[in-house]
């Protein structure tokens, strides 16, 4: 088997999305599954899709071609403003994009008149996240805009948590969200189909039973595809957390002196300088390297301690268990670990399921596919 590589438990995956369509389902909330985590991989959107999310998301063109190459027709949200740039192919590729600014809004209407179709808009508001945004005094003008501009539908509106300010939403501010789709529709008249509260940020407010009032639907990536709270980093009650393992391959596996610095005149020269000491360690290196994923965010398996990364080796040490050469380690990733990792090209994808995808599937019979890009 190829290493390094992920294995992708798409039941687990299914299992996941599936668990939180229901537990929403009462609150009238519905999932949109974002695949920017892996890359638009085909094989976890279809895992989504079948979980019961009513449409996936990304925030890269590049995800979204792969995932219509694969045969995928369900409707793809664009969640990143799109570029100027891409406005034409945005239109092409997805049903409706998040937006903030009206030169964007009008270059998508002018693509969507080109094609003889309608581009629908959901106006992002900033809500304390401090990212992307509309400021909410701002909202009414956009929206009128959109409802003004032809080759673009007002879809809704939509805000984030949890992204760059790092803090979970709260049911005031959910509150707000939701008076601001009550003023939206005063003032444009259309009704304000969807109401996009976030991310997997907005489920520790969702899941305790806050109320939802006028939002329906959260854009669900980290809790899917990892089972755990991105504000906390804690599991998620009744979530899967290793439907992805990283493997990597030992290459090599020596008892080495821990390294001390010399004392040097210049700090700079004694960072660099190193002498044999007097602890002896069992160290191993792993084919794999910052070019592959975020060292930063991999669990390693028990007695196992990480000493560090450079761009093709990571490094790590053993108490009273030495690594063979040619074993594999496997570990966990966090979001932004996995993120990179299914993105580099020489770490391979595969995939192991309870059902092939589609009838006839290559590899099928024995649940699991290999699929690299």
């Amino acid at each position: 088997m190829t290493a390094p590589r992920i294995k992708i438990d798409l039941h687990k995956i299914r299992d996941n999305t599936r668990c939180l369509v229901e537990r929403l389902k009462p609150l009238g909330i519905t999932v949109t599954g974002v695949t920017k985590g892996v890359c638009g991989h085909p094989g976890v959107a279809r895992a989504m899709l079948d979980g019961g999310a009513i449409g996936l998301a990304d925030a890269r063109l590049a995800n979204v071609r792969r995932m219509r190459k694969a045969g995928l027709t369900c409707p793809i949200l664009m969640i990143r403003t799109p570029m100027l740039s891409q406005a034409g192919q945005i239109v092409e590729t997805c049903e409706a994009s998040c937006n903030t600014e009206t030169s964007v809004i009008a270059k998508l209407a002018a693509a969507a008149l080109r094609r003889g179709i309608s581009h629908e808009i959901i106006l992002m508001v900033e809500m304390g996240d401090g990212r992307e945004g509309i400021m909410p005094e701002d909202l009414t003008n956009a929206a009128l805009h959109v409802t003004r501009t032809p080759g673009v539908l007002l879809k809704g509106i939509g805000a984030n948590f949890g992204c760059l300010a790092d803090a979970a939403p709260t049911s005031q501010a959910m509150a707000v969200l939701s008076s601001l789709a009550d003023e939206t529709e005063g003032a444009c008249g259309p009704f304000v189909e969807t109401v996009s509260g976030g991310s997997s940020a907005n489920l520790s407010w969702a899941l305790d039973g806050g109320p939802a009032d006028r939002i329906n639907n959260l854009r669900i990536g980290e809790a899917i595809l990892l089972g755990t709270d991105p504000v906390s980093g804690h599991p998620i009650s009744g979530l899967h957390t290793d439907a992805f393992t990283l493997l990597a391959e030992v290459i090599e596996t020596k008892i080495k002196s821990k390294p001390v610095p010399l004392k040097l005149s210049d700090p700079a020269l004694s960072a660099l300088s190193l002498v044999p000491g007097n602890h002896w360690t069992t160290r191993s290196i792993l084919a794999l390297g910052l070019q592959d994923t975020d060292p930063a965010g991999l669990t390693f398996p028990a007695a196992v301690i990480f000493v560090g990364a450079t761009s093709d080796h990571i490094v790590v040490e053993t108490t009273n268990c030495p690594l063979r050469i040619g074993s594999e380690m496997s570990m966990k990733m966090s979001y932004s670990a996995l993120a990179r990792a299914m993105e580099a090209p020489d770490v391979s994808k595969v995939l192991h399921r309870n059902r092939p995808l589609t009838e006839g599937a290559a590899g099928s019979r024995n649940g699991r596919i290999t699929e690299l890009f």
